[in-house]
């Protein structure tokens, strides 16, 4: 007789039931005869039932078995496994491999979602979490996971192509790729992809790397490449149209880039893979265009609104009121600021006689176009007095196309409506949220902890991938309130128990988790184990912070 266990998983909900069940033979074959559903019974009323089982022969052992063993504190377990289950689900693991260095970029990828940090912190991590008993990890320090990403750049082709064959598998075909890129500032100035360019971050004085993101049509990265932080963002494009004509193979496919990103350059390169393209052009093309006559304001007036030109381009109008309010008052709390500035001088002037007025006027225009709203403000001087009006002609001018943009794509009619078109540009907000997520919000690509070509390409897959399995998470923790890193931080308070028998056998005693901890395991379809394997593995490592303080302090 013994307790028999079963979980089963449905539309991502797990259950668990246990049968009183006996084993019997007839006619030379092993069958079985459940007995009892005892799966109403209290968790601690089963494990009696089990433990009064195992020593049925002689149950007064039990009471001298308090004796024969000890329970201790183990290793944090809820993050690691269900972040590792995660990761098998969406194919990383098997990704990855399963050598050694597969498995330190695998630790990796769950210490950069759990803690952002080093290297050095990673390993500080598998001190107290339970990564080489879950992950089958041997030891190692921080130097081997500065090897692991040279390993990674080395074999990230492979990983990323492993990668789009398990999306392919799926049973989607991906046909629409979104691209964008950003720029990382550096703290320092030593990184070998280091250098001065156009900053999104606003860091002057810093030098940066630039990063392409190459996702699916639902945002799901299937790529990341580093580039040097001079690179333009027309330069960036080449290598993304290679990737998914030769190694990812894909046909009939259509290139969504932001304006300013695919270009004539660019657009001739597409179009010799067969390609097609999906961006926007510039206010300067817009205002050309409507100088030209080849557009009309009036486009703009409608929802949605297309023309063709001579050369067959389709051109897709759209205004946004919402951007329009926006930039509308933006540009009065410019002119309010400017204000400001004009009393401030005035005072200035009225109580410093000698100051010149000229001196006055230049800060005054100096602050307009900082603000870049020097071209429709006007400074007329009145004795020693400034004053600031609005040229309402310019001005006018300017305010016309808030809120407008225009579309360019080759795409025919049969093969996307204007609907279509404007829903897959709107669709880059996801490449643009994987940015922000990916470089301070959640996983923090900076700083940049590393100095090599390759070690940085390494710590940018290492971060993609975490920001897949958190994309994931997001998806499957969708109907509870709490943040992705709020659910990590409840699952890596639960620990193992460490449980050794006669001295000498341990094994790693799973407890049953609060409910707001079971709840996240269940929602993301995941099952925790009863126990798993005490491999007794400790991660140190070679920097020790005692040595430290003590240098510091000497």
């Amino acid at each position: 007789m013994h307790v028999d266990t079963s979980t089963i998983r449905t539309k991502n909900k797990s259950y668990t039931r246990y049968l009183l069940r006996e084993s019997f033979r007839e006619q030379g074959k092993v069958k079985h005869r459940t007995i009892a559903n005892i799966s109403s019974c209290l968790p601690k009323e089963i494990e009696a039932l089990r433990l009064a089982l195992k020593h049925k022969g002689d149950l007064t052992q039990i009471g001298s078995l308090k004796n024969s063993f000890t329970v201790e504190q183990g290793l944090a377990v809820g993050a690691v496994w269900l972040l590792n289950s995660v990761a098998k689900d969406l194919g990383i693991t098997k990704a990855l491999g399963h050598e050694q260095n597969g498995k330190l970029a695998l630790w990796q990828v769950l210490a950069r979602v759990i803690d952002q940090g080093s290297r050095l912190s990673a390993v500080r991590l598998a001190s107290s979490h339970a990564a080489c008993d879950i992950l089958d990890l041997k030891k190692f320090n921080e130097d081997d996971l500065y090897e692991n990403l040279d390993w990674l750049c080395e074999h990230q082709e492979l990983i990323e192509d492993r990668l789009f064959k398990t999306r392919m598998r799926e049973g989607k075909k991906i046909s629409l790729f979104l691209y964008d890129v950003t720029s990382s500032y550096l703290e320092g100035k030593y990184n070998e992809l280091g250098d001065f360019g156009y900053n999104r971050d606003g860091k002057k004085h810093k030098r940066q790397i630039v990063v392409g993101l190459l996702c699916d049509e639902e945002g799901v990265p299937l790529s990341i490449e580093v580039f040097r932080g001079n690179t333009g963002d027309t330069k960036t494009m080449a290598s993304q149209i290679e990737k998914v004509a030769r190694r990812f193979g894909a046909t009939e496919v259509t290139f969504v880039g932001d304006r300013g990103m695919i270009r004539s350059g660019q657009i001739k390169n597409l179009g010799e893979n067969e390609f097609h393209y999906i961006t926007a052009i510039t206010r300067a093309q817009i205002e050309s265009m409507i100088k030209l006559g080849t557009f009309q304001m009036s486009l703009f007036d409608n929802a949605l609104a297309e023309v063709f030109d001579k050369a067959g381009l389709r051109y897709v109008f759209r205004r946004n009121p919402v951007r329009a309010k926006e930039i509308e008052k933006s540009r009065e709390e410019k002119f309010a600021s400017l204000k400001k500035e004009v009393t401030k001088q005035n005072e200035y002037l009225k109580t410093h006689i000698r100051a010149q007025v000229v001196v006055a006027k230049r800060k005054v225009l100096a602050k307009g176009k900082q603000l870049k709203i020097g071209s429709w403000v006007k400074v007329d001087l009145i004795g020693r007095v400034l004053e600031i009006s609005a040229d309402q002609v310019v001005l006018d001018e300017a305010a016309r196309l808030d809120g407008c943009y225009v579309l360019k794509t080759d795409l025919m009619s049969e093969a996307a409506s204007k609907e279509t078109i404007h829903a897959r540009y709107k669709d880059l907000a996801l490449v643009e949220k994987a940015f922000r997520n990916m470089k301070t919000v959640e996983l923090d690509l900076r700083p940049i902890h590393v100095r090599l070509e390759s070690r940085t390409r390494g710590h940018a897959l290492v971060v993609m991938l975490a920001y897949m399995i958190m994309q994931e998470l997001a998806k499957r923790w969708v109907d509870i309130d709490n943040t992705v890193e709020e659910g990590i931080g409840e699952l890596s308070s639960l620990c193992t128990t460490v449980v050794t028998l006669k001295g000498d056998t341990k094994f790693n005693q799973v407890p049953k988790p609060r409910a707001q901890v079971e709840k996240l395991f269940n929602l993301a379809g995941v099952i925790l184990p009863h126990a798993i394997p005490c491999k007794g593995i400790i991660v140190t490592t070679k920097k020790k912070l005692p040595e430290r303080r003590k240098n510091a302090n000497t």
